[in-house]
């Protein structure tokens, strides 16, 4: 069954941020601004107590900072996601409003990659291409897996954030039938 929460919580530009900062790490609100330093903050805390309030983020933490509670929080195993009852039950607008979403934010982090003062795309391991591939439906369940037995030990951050070995990269994948008419 479609969760309408989960699906309205992730689609916003704003929110999708939050959502991508928690990837593999848990954050305080205060760490969460420091990494999005452009939205404020009244704005950020309302976008993580919707979040929160979706069932996204869970408080994984508290503890007492300034006479104020300090919370940690974390994404929620699964919610950081539409999963297939969500997706099959967004309209086409909201598809195309969510792929917009996802080419917008690409675009912001290689233009904020290529804005450093140095670059080096080789050494940087920068890499984006386009293939086709030709699968059968039994494929793609093992396709599936495969990526997650690839990819499984590398969601989350090393126990040592300053382990300075550690580099955070950001991977996407998109999907979709080819459009051509020749298949």
């Amino acid at each position: 069954m479609a969760d309408e929460r989960l699906t309205g919580a992730l689609l916003h530009p704003v929110r999708w941020r939050i959502v991508r900062a928690f990837f593999g790490r848990d954050l305080t609100t205060s760490q969460l601004r420091e990494i999005i330093d452009d939205v404020p903050v009244t704005s950020l805390y309302r976008h993580v107590a919707t979040l929160a309030d979706a069932g996204v983020l869970t408080v994984v933490g508290e503890r007492q900072v300034r006479g104020t509670i300090e919370r940690t929080y974390s994404l929620a195993k699964g919610k950081d996601h539409l999963g297939d009852a969500e997706a099959s039950a967004m309209s086409r607008d909201e598809h195309r409003m969510a792929f917009q979403m996802l080419l917008a934010r690409m675009g912001a982090d290689f233009d904020a990659y290529l804005a450093r003062d140095h670059i080096d795309v080789v050494a940087d391991q920068v890499n984006y291409s386009q293939v086709a591939i030709y699968v059968t439906e039994e494929d793609w369940p093992r396709i599936q897996q495969g990526f997650i037995d690839l990819f499984g030990p590398y969601l989350t951050a090393p126990d040592d954030p300053d382990d300075e070995r550690y580099r955070r990269m950001v991977l996407t994948t998109v999907l979709l039938p080819d459009p051509s008419p020749d298949r």
